[in-house]
């Protein structure tokens, strides 16, 4: 596959290893990118899951899988979300999920923005609940120059307290601009 080869290259030219691994327990699930402060996330965290043979997914407005770039936004896991009818983006998620047979990461970034956010965005904690998978935290850290998948947690109901769970595992990885990242 040219995508795995050229994901190979970038990773031996720029000096980035692979940490961690999806288990078959962990292979249907929401799945966070984070700290996510750079456009260069998305081609790291890409390549990575292209490594790993990660069946990753993300979500994308129906506007822009038009021509040019449609049909290779699909190859790469696009998912399609048509905004103008009012869906709601988590069910529209959790629809995706449940209607989608087999192995399936949806990816998301629930900071919502390269730049610091105190707050996240909890819609991928309710995807999660709703469509009854677990969450795994994947990672870029730049300082260590590492890619990688950390721990699955299943959401317990406690909001709350999973949020700082997964916040405290973020707060030891090193973004592209480590003062946007988690804190």
């Amino acid at each position: 596959m040219f995508a795995k080869f050229l994901s190979r290259l970038l990773f031996k030219v720029t000096g980035w290893t692979l940490k961690g691994e999806l288990t078959a327990q962990n292979r249907r699930c929401v799945m966070i990118a984070a700290p996510h402060t750079s456009n260069w996330d998305f081609v790291y965290a890409r390549a990575a899951f292209y490594l790993m043979d990660a069946p990753i997914r993300f979500t994308i407005k129906k506007e822009f899988m038009r021509f040019p770039f449609g049909g290779l936004l699909r190859r790469m896991g696009a998912l399609p979300v048509d905004r103008s009818k009012n869906t709601k983006m988590v069910d529209a998620m959790v629809k995706i999920i449940k209607q989608t047979p087999g192995d399936m990461c949806v990816m998301v970034t629930p900071e919502g923005t390269r730049k610091y956010q105190p707050r996240w965005r909890r819609g991928f904690y309710h995807v999660a609940l709703e469509a009854g998978v677990p969450i795994v935290l994947g990672y870029l850290d730049y300082r260590k120059k590492e890619a990688g998948i950390g721990p699955t947690l299943i959401p317990s109901s406690d909001i709350e307290a999973d949020i700082e769970e997964i916040k405290s595992f973020y707060r030891t990885k090193t973004g592209k601009y480590p003062d946007q990242g988690v804190r």
